[in-house]
């Protein structure tokens, strides 16, 4: 997931400071969570919304490709 962000982070021309500050944190915080890919569904939505782009997180059955 660190690296979907950073591929939209690159595409908004945002900053890690800039998206550590709009979401409240410290760049070092937000630098450790990308590092480690540690990221709750919430706060996947919340960059979402900052970055003006949907989160969608979903299962997808191997066999059939069904999405659930």
């Amino acid at each position: 997931m660190s690296k979907k962000i950073k591929m939209l982070m690159l595409e908004r021309e945002v900053t890690q400071m800039q998206l550590a500050e709009k979401l409240g944190t410290s760049q070092s915080n937000l630098a450790n969570k990308l590092k480690r890919d540690n990221f709750s569904e919430k706060e996947l939505i919340q960059i979402a919304e900052i970055l003006n782009a949907t989160f969608e997180g979903n299962f997808v059955l191997n066999d059939t490709g069904k999405s659930i």
